[in-house]
């Protein structure tokens, strides 16, 4: 090599970082679980169930929908009717980030492949791989120019909202301004601190852990078999993906549509022994078949046990069923979905 070749070389060594750091995909640094979203039969039932099981108040409301607050918030559960569909758990979860940028989160949504959804598109995001910015005005409790609202669709389907960290579902810029808050008319038995983890069901459980680890950078927080937890921000909140490749039909079907099995929350000093018979006294009886569908006011505990990422003895897995027979999860404010009696022992 001479020295006429090593100048001439020299430049193209210095550009060669910013090429590399062009060409790398940003990732999306989320810092927590925001809100879920329940469809259900009768909307006035619901809220009167989850506020005398667990006093939350009405933190928002947008048109239709009552937005009750978990804990001190601003971590909402969402409640809306489900017409003239099956009551579910809608395939749409909220998760926030600091500093909320709408167009600024579009950008980098498409360096990842999620395209801008057209005006035909259907849903909230436009579809898989699509992605949708809307103003939400004050008809559905929006700030009088429009509260922007980003959503876009994972490769199954499954929707997220991008937050900010501030967002109630109220007005703002932020969707930050909440200030009509009503108190919930009962006490509750159960006091929720905070939103713990989603278990959902997509096509193919590694794809979905590979895109949302590519996209976000969440760590592996815990293992239950071949299911794996990804930490959502740095507490114990995670979600998990649980599905086979393929969908249906084969390889080059159609993805099977998201959806999610079940939300859990957590809350202080969990002790499943009183937990259920707290639940008994609220008319939801313990399951009596272990076999089928639960049904509606259930309840029921699992023992996750070590082939699965539990303690020796089993780790205690407690979940209810509501007016509509949709799964709530309750586990301790320390539980990450790992092992140990409270499920509190991860990797991190």
């Amino acid at each position: 090599m001479n020295r006429r070749y090593v100048l001439r070389s020299l430049p193209a060594l210095a550009m060669a970082p910013r090429f590399f750091a062009q060409a790398a995909k940003p990732t999306i640094a989320v810092r927590a679980l925001n809100q879920f979203t329940l469809l259900v039969s009768d909307v006035k039932r619901s809220v009167d169930f989850y506020q005398g099981l667990f006093g939350m108040p009405i933190q928002a409301r947008q048109g239709s929908t009552v937005l009750l607050r978990i804990g001190n918030g601003p971590q909402f559960v969402a409640i809306g009717p489900a017409g003239s569909n099956p009551p579910s758990i809608a395939p749409v979860i909220g998760v926030s980030v600091e500093n909320f940028n709408a167009d600024r989160l579009a950008d980098s949504l498409a360096q990842h492949g999620i395209a801008k959804a057209t005006p035909g598109d259907p849903g909230l995001s436009g579809g898989p791989m699509k992605m949708r910015i809307r103003m939400r005005g004050p008809e559905n409790g929006g700030a009088k120019d429009g509260t922007p609202e980003l959503f876009f669709g994972d490769p199954d389907g499954l929707v997220v909202q991008l937050t900010d960290t501030k967002y109630c579902g109220g007005a703002g810029a932020l969707g930050e301004v909440c200030p009509n808050v009503e108190p919930s008319p009962k006490k509750g038995l159960i006091a929720v601190k905070d939103l713990n983890h989603f278990t959902i069901n997509e096509s193919d459980g590694t794809r979905s852990n590979a895109f949302y680890q590519e996209l976000f950078g969440l760590p592996v927080r815990s293992r239950q078999g071949a299911a794996l937890g990804l930490g959502v921000g740095p507490g114990q909140m995670f979600v998990m993906f649980a599905g086979g490749g393929g969908g249906r039909g084969g390889a080059n079907a159609t993805p099977r549509p998201a959806s999610i099995n079940h939300v859990c929350m957590n809350m202080e000093n969990f002790n499943p022994d009183n937990v259920l018979r707290i639940l008994a006294t609220y008319g939801i009886s313990p399951r009596e078949n272990t076999q089928g569908p639960v049904g509606p006011l259930k309840s029921y505990v699992n023992l996750r046990m070590e082939n699965r990422g539990g303690a020796p003895g089993g780790t205690p897995e407690l979940y209810f069923t509501d007016p509509d027979g949709l799964v709530i999860q309750l586990q301790d404010v320390s539980y990450c979905g790992g092992g140990g009696f409270l499920g509190n022992v991860c990797a991190g």
